[in-house]
């Protein structure tokens, strides 16, 4: 089993949301991504060692560990704004 956490800048957007389809597509994807943590696009550079997924048009960035068995779930942010 997955050890799953939320950073803490993670919560506060989440609880900014106030569309409900929104909400309930997001929470469709993070149960994917404990089901299979490599779904996401690995990413490079600055953001080395974490992941993404798009969920039209924002994108949830997490962090995945195989040692730790553990994904940290760390931004859901607009794909303009980066």
């Amino acid at each position: 089993m997955v050890n799953v956490s939320f950073d803490i800048h993670f919560e506060k957007r989440i609880k900014k949301i106030h569309d409900a389809g929104l909400k309930e597509r997001l929470i469709k994807q993070i149960k994917r991504i404990i089901d299979d943590p490599n779904i996401g696009k690995p990413m490079k550079y600055g953001r080395k060692n974490t992941r993404e997924l798009y969920l039209s048009p924002f994108r949830l960035s997490y962090y995945y560990s195989e040692k730790e068995n553990c994904i940290i779930f760390l931004d859901f942010y607009h794909k303009d704004i980066q």
